[in-house]
């Protein structure tokens, strides 16, 4: 069965997520905290349950991204918890300070439920990817690590994808084993200009 889109959102919906992003993380260099919202304010599509991904960058370049695989809390407080998140806690990054934060770009994007991909080879996870479509989730024997849709857009080919997933999530760019589990997902994929 085909992956359906996950949300459908409004400009202005979007631009309200956008504008909850930016909030939480002000939020959190005021308060240590992600904003916390009242939900029953809120339009109904940013009631739903999402799993959401926030991506900061300042000058062109990463500076966090931190998300959720799976639908943990309503839309928008999953963004606002995200925006926090990638902002404050993302590993491989230092706490976000305040005089960046006027100059960082905030990009959201909503996930699909997530697909297993039924293949027994590398080969046929690369034949059955969808390049720029296909978000990829990939675990193995306590190995785990995703790429959003986006990631294709710096990517050349499939066998690029997975290689560079691999080693993400601590494993060799070639490797494949039996036991791989391999699941696609689509965003809906939305940002500041």
């Amino acid at each position: 069965m085909p992956l359906s889109l996950c949300i459908d959102l409004s400009a202005d919906e979007q631009a309200c997520l956008l504008d909850i992003a930016r909030q939480s993380i002000m939020n959190g260099l005021d308060s240590g905290a992600a904003l916390q919202l009242d939900i029953a304010r809120l339009d109904a599509n940013l009631r739903i349950d999402s799993a959401v991904f926030v991506t900061l960058t300042l000058g062109g370049n990463l500076r966090g991204c931190i998300g959720s695989l799976q639908p943990s809390a309503p839309l928008a407080q999953a963004v606002a918890n995200a925006a926090f998140n990638a902002a404050f806690r993302d590993p491989r990054f230092a706490q976000v300070q305040a005089d960046e934060v006027e100059n960082l770009s905030i990009e959201i994007s909503v996930l699909s439920s997530m697909e297993l991909i039924a293949v027994d080879t590398r080969q046929a996870l690369l034949d059955n990817l969808q390049p720029g479509v296909d978000g990829l989730l990939l675990e193995d024997q306590g190995h785990r690590a995703t790429f959003l849709p986006q990631v294709w857009e710096k990517m050349s080919t499939a066998d690029e994808f997975v290689g560079q997933l691999m080693l993400k999530a601590g494993l060799a760019a070639g490797y494949w084993s039996s036991t791989i589990r391999c699941y696609r997902y689509h965003s809906l994929s939305f940002g500041e200009n």
